[in-house]
């Protein structure tokens, strides 16, 4: 189609617009020059794969490597390895008191940007339940 067009090597710098969308600034890697296009509507897709090699063996994760979070922790009603405290970890808490993941890198997470963003303000109230307690 005449109106898609794939672009390699490029990621999203900045989206503008007064009411609506209206303009993309795209950042090329290999020239690292940023390229402003006229637009609408943006589709995002960040991909399947949740690149968390970055937190060694720091947090526990599935055999695809999302983090597990919350229920998915609690096996058998045993807490995670090394869990100190005597509560369950929270709903988006990781096997590291205090440490939370939510959207796309979570396991069992739907996919979706709405949902990352709902639950990225859902981890703030855990977060603040944490914090009064330490």
């Amino acid at each position: 189609m005449s109106n898609i067009q794939l672009w390699a090597h490029a990621s999203v710098a900045e989206v503008r617009g007064d009411a609506h969308l209206e303009e993309i600034s795209i950042l090329c890697s290999d020239t690292n020059k940023i390229e402003r296009v006229p637009a609408t509507s943006m589709f995002i897709f960040i991909g399947a794969l949740p690149r968390t090699q970055w937190l060694g063996n720091l947090v526990e994760r599935d055999e695809r490597g999302f983090l597990l979070t919350g229920p998915d922790l609690v096996s058998d009603g045993k807490h995670p390895k090394g869990w100190a405290l005597d509560r369950d970890p929270f709903l988006l808490e990781t096997n590291v008191p205090g440490i939370f993941a939510v959207g796309d890198v979570r396991h069992g997470s739907v996919k979706r940007v709405a949902s990352g963003v709902g639950e990225g303000s859902v981890a703030v109230q855990f977060i603040h339940q944490y914090l009064s307690k330490v």
